[in-house]
């Protein structure tokens, strides 16, 4: 039997602690695990009443996901665009577009903002992100700030 990969979305009060487990335990093993970065994944902004996660099930299991901040900037709505990973088995299926195209449906013609890591500014590009500063280092990983609208 075929799985079917399942694009969800949920408001961050309307996630299920469950869900919230997976997209966390996602999140830990691609940033802190694979890419060996000490961070304080859980920074306080999972569960922000504006927070929005999306992410892909495959029978019951998250296989990507994606987490969109609100931001307010001088009465100005943007978004923010982070922690979006792909489990490392099933990369370069396309998971990581069909994620960033529902996000940006979501965002409309709002401006959105994303810390790319370097090596992700080509295909942030395509989705009409541009370089918006300087390269910085996030625990040893360098980004790029980019913005898009």
């Amino acid at each position: 039997m075929m799985s079917t990969v399942a694009l969800k979305r949920s408001w961050a009060q309307d996630l299920d602690t469950a869900t919230l487990y997976q997209l966390l335990k996602l999140r830990v093993e691609v940033f802190v695990v694979e890419q060996k970065c000490a961070y304080p994944e859980l920074d306080g902004l999972d569960l922000l009443p504006e927070t929005r996660h999306l992410w892909l099930d495959d029978d019951g299991s998250v296989i990507s996901t994606l987490r969109l901040l609100e931001e307010h900037e001088d009465g100005v709505k943007s978004f923010r665009i982070g922690r979006l990973c792909t489990a490392a088995p099933l990369r370069g299926h396309g998971y990581t577009t069909r994620l960033v195209k529902a996000a940006l449906a979501e965002v409309g013609s709002c401006p959105c903002r994303i810390n790319a890591q370097t090596y992700l500014v080509e295909m942030y590009t395509k989705f009409g992100f541009q370089p918006d500063g300087a390269e910085f280092d996030d625990d040893g990983v360098p980004h790029l700030p980019m913005r898009r609208g």
